[in-house]
């Protein structure tokens, strides 16, 4: 579960509500846990991914503020011993792309660049002012005596010298963009802030110690890297490597990766041999055209360009995300009526490894969510009847089905049926084999009353309400 959504109010009461919570995450199947950038950002509201100290788990009065928006340091290491003591994984998100809130400006020479080409200069080069300079004052060298100056960067959206806006290269032997990154807008290096030149060795050694130091500190299970798509392939690796030393080689790690493009995500899986996981971008968009588009959408595609069908073992499925939901910078949040099915999809199928919401299962803005039930119902049936091998039936543009076959020595009883339909009702036959002959099976959400008996051959006909899932499992 990604435990947060973007607008979750600044009262500093995260960590303790994840504590509190741990018993009934494992109640529902929940196995590991997604937390929010955990250190100090540039200002106690922000959501963490404008990191100021990485260092600052809520420990130190730094940007007028001792906890960050979701707690303290204790409250912190509290919440994660919680999650251990339910046997809960944690994976902290983990921002390294870029930097905000320096803490005092400094001088230095840059060059504008074109917004929609970054290798295109602008002018020519001009010497800018700008905060990059990072003393830590109330932190002081405590776990780190690492200070940042300009030349740890590679580039700056503002120039303070002329109160302007931009995109600024900074320049000096040994700078430049990254080449090993995403090719959009012809090198995706720069995202936003003060963004960190990961090519420099300093920084690289800084960042590596910081890894290390944050997972033995915390006792972290995993993490999930922040915007790679725009970071050096390179330093990546190897800081994924360096956090995995000295007795950590089980650590997990999933990446945002945030492209729709199937080529670009199995081409970056390639370069980093397989050392991180991704979250199945095209998957996301596949699910919110079909939601947008209702019933002129072909479900035959929904699979389709998916990490979960051509790379099911590195494929982390989600429906929404912090980023994907209304009035974020990544909108294209699925729509109510889909999501139903989209959860059904990623939680009942064998490929991939699913992510659930906070924001769709408790809500957002103080809201309660409506997908509550419907989620924990899936939950249920995928640790009970979700196994075995599958058959996906996606041969018709409104009515598909997804079989499980179960692990009839370990489970019994395991073994299911998933029909949705995102037009009119219908119904869908399926073959379950020899294991089901002549099997009364129910539908468990609620939505078909009827019992559907197999032939002597495992052979059924499931009926399927309008825009809607029926999931069926033996009686």
């Amino acid at each position: 579960m990604q435990y947060f959504e973007w607008f979750l109010p600044n009262d500093g009461s995260l960590w303790r509500k994840i504590a509190d919570d741990a018993p009934h995450l494992k109640e529902i199947g929940v196995t590991s846990v997604w937390i929010p950038p955990a250190y100090k950002a540039d200002e106690q509201a922000d959501e963490g991914y404008a990191t100021y100290d990485l260092y600052d788990l809520g420990e130190f009065d730094q940007k007028g503020t001792v906890r960050t928006k979701y707690g303290t340091k204790e409250e912190l290491q509290q919440m994660i011993a919680a999650l251990h003591d339910n046997d809960i994984s944690v994976y902290l998100d983990v921002v390294l792309n870029h930097k905000a809130g320096g803490d005092y400006a400094e001088t230095f020479p840059v060059i504008e660049v074109d917004g929609n080409d970054r290798t295109t200069e602008i002018g020519e080069v001009f010497d800018t002012t700008c905060k990059t300079g990072y003393s830590f004052d109330g932190r002081g060298d405590k776990y780190s005596p690492f200070k940042w100056h300009w030349y740890h960067f590679s580039g700056v959206d503002t120039d303070l010298s002329s109160d302007r806006k931009g995109i600024f290269r900074i320049v000096g032997p040994g700078k430049g963009w990254s080449q090993s990154v995403d090719d959009e807008n012809e090198n995706y290096d720069y995202l936003l802030a003060n963004d960190i030149d990961l090519d420099n060795p300093e920084v690289k050694e800084e960042l590596c110690r910081w890894g290390k130091w944050v997972v033995d500190e915390l006792g972290l299970d995993g993490i999930r890297m922040d915007a790679i798509k725009h970071m050096d392939s390179n330093f990546t690796v190897a800081f994924l490597d360096a956090i995995r030393a000295d007795g950590h080689e089980g650590l997990y790690a999933v990446g945002e990766y945030w492209s729709n493009d199937p080529d670009k995500l199995n081409n970056f899986i390639d370069i980093t041999e397989g050392r991180i996981d991704l979250f199945d971008v095209p998957l996301h968009f596949n699910l919110h055209q079909a939601s947008v588009e209702e019933g002129d959408y072909d479900l035959r595609n929904l699979l389709e360009g998916s990490l979960t069908a051509n790379n099911p073992i590195t494929a982390v499925t989600f429906v929404d995300n912090h980023d994907t939901q209304k009035g974020c910078s990544l909108e294209s949040e699925v729509e109510e009526w889909f999501k139903p099915m989209a959860y059904a999809l990623i939680l009942l199928m064998k490929g991939g490894y699913p992510c659930i919401f906070y924001g769709d299962y408790y809500g957002v803005k103080g809201q309660p969510s409506p997908h509550r039930k419907i989620i924990d119902l899936l939950l249920d049936v995928r640790h009970k009847y979700a196994l075995g091998e599958q058959q996906i039936i996606f041969d018709d543009p409104h009515i598909v089905a997804l079989v499980r076959y179960g692990e009839p020595e370990k489970h019994p009883e395991s073994g299911l049926v998933m029909i949705m339909s995102n037009d009119e009702g219908g119904e869908k036959e399926v073959d379950m084999g020899e294991r089901f002959a002549g099997a009364q099976m129910r539908e468990i959400t609620g939505n078909i009353p009827d019992e559907v008996t197999l032939d002597d051959k495992g052979k059924g006909t499931f009926p399927v309400s309008p825009r809607n899932i029926s999931v069926w499992v033996r009686k």
